[in-house]
């Protein structure tokens, strides 16, 4: 039997995906990357069951209300699936998510969300670093959900699929 790999997502808000998207898109045309939705890892590969994953998220999104970040900076790395990212502080809300979620992960939290996955030419890399902090640092994010997602280091950024999702609690 093949075991069915998840992470856990926290999702930004409709009108902020589609922002996210758009500079997802664009650095993947531009340089030839994976194309993939945009999201902030709370738990990435993990074999716990879907059906026990969902109860954890919905207990998560039921003590955490839909809340707004600003991107702290935009900047890169020569990690894979860190190439070039929005990272955020480690705001109470973020906390308490990764808490629940993976508390074992807390320590090492880098909040981000990826804008670009793969190693492409430092220069270029670096000039559109420098374009997009411009854009984007300081700007506030909604995140209004969390999701279940067949994904991970193993299985091809095509087949990512979001199983589930469960809005996080109203203001």
């Amino acid at each position: 039997m093949t075991v069915r790999i998840h992470s856990l997502w926290l999702m930004p808000a409709p009108s902020d995906e589609a922002l996210l998207t758009g500079f997802v898109s664009d650095l993947s045309g531009r340089f030839g990357t994976p194309f993939f939705a945009p999201h902030l890892t709370l738990q990435g590969d993990t074999e716990t069951t879907p059906a026990a994953l969902e109860r954890a998220i919905t207990a998560a999104a039921g003590a955490v209300e839909a809340f707004t970040e600003p991107v702290s900076v935009v900047e890169g790395s020569d990690a894979y699936f860190r190439s070039f990212y929005a990272r955020f502080a480690v705001s109470p809300a973020l906390a308490k998510l990764k808490q629940v979620l993976d508390p074992e992960g807390l320590a090492s939290f880098m909040p981000h969300v990826s804008l670009l996955y793969g190693q492409v030419e430092a220069t270029a890399k670096a000039a559109a670093i420098a374009e997009i902090d411009a854009r984007l640092a300081g700007r506030p994010i909604r995140f209004d959900r969390i999701g279940i997602v067949t994904s991970g280091q193993d299985v091809p950024i095509a087949d990512w699929r979001v199983v589930t999702s469960v809005a996080l609690r109203s203001a």
